[in-house]
């Protein structure tokens, strides 16, 4: 009888004990609830936008205001620029020609009068080159004369030029060139010295003048500080020779 009193007793004791334990528990798990940090939001994928995320506005930049004066700023391509151009060849003055002309040079062609001297120093013979001489025609074999006073330099036979004669003036200032000769005057050599009026030829058709056209190929040069026989500035011979 005492023993089951005592059980009722401890159960009646305990009960409202084990009931506070309980809500202190809850009130103190609540507290911690309440006073920790809130959970960072989810992170959306950076390779896929979020569906709230609102796309940033695009906000085109101010007009520039065009300037009617400003150069062009894209590069041009150009040609090649050419190599310094070459040097134009002297020019014969008139001052020197008027020398030339008070010399009184023959017609080196015999029976020829300077009247009937025409000029053919600037046609074209074959593509750019000029002729840059004087053609007197006259039957084969008719003598052909020194022009002016001065020296024999050279005796070639070229293919163009056939048989010829180049001739300094007694100063050493121009050249004279006679050209398809058909033949040499007698003993006639370099180094020698003639006189205007001399036969120093004879009229032909060799080198590449035609064969039915004899005729004498007359040029004068000027010659430079070297004395190269074969080069130098050419002028006109028919304003020299015509009165």
């Amino acid at each position: 009888m005492r023993r089951r009193r005592r059980r009722v007793f401890r159960e009646d004791v305990l009960a409202p004990w084990l009931t506070l334990i309980v809500v202190i528990g809850l009130w103190w798990a609540g507290s911690i609830l309440i006073g920790a940090d809130p959970a960072p939001p989810p992170v959306n994928n950076p390779r896929e936008p979020a569906a709230d995320r609102v796309a940033p506005v695009f906000k085109p930049p101010p007009p520039v205001e065009a300037v009617p004066d400003a150069p062009e700023t894209h590069a041009v391509l150009e040609a090649p620029r050419p190599g310094p151009p070459a040097p134009a060849p002297p020019i014969v003055s008139d001052g020197e020609m008027g020398e030339l002309r008070s010399r009184g040079l023959a017609v080196p062609v015999q029976g020829i009068a300077p009247d009937d001297i025409v000029s053919n120093f600037d046609d074209s013979r074959g593509g750019e080159r000029k002729h840059e001489a004087l053609d007197l025609l006259a039957p084969r074999g008719t003598p052909v004369l020194a022009a002016d006073d001065g020296r024999i330099v050279k005796l070639f036979t070229s293919a163009r030029g056939g048989l010829t004669i180049y001739q300094f003036d007694s100063r050493e200032f121009y050249c004279y060139y006679y050209a398809h000769l058909d033949r040499y005057a007698e003993n006639l050599k370099e180094g020698q010295t003639v006189k205007r009026g001399q036969v120093i030829g004879h009229v032909g058709t060799t080198g590449n003048a035609p064969p039915n056209t004899p005729h004498l190929h007359f040029a004068i040069f000027r010659l430079g500080q070297e004395k190269k026989w074969w080069d130098g500035t050419p002028l006109d011979p028919a304003l020299v020779l015509r009165n």
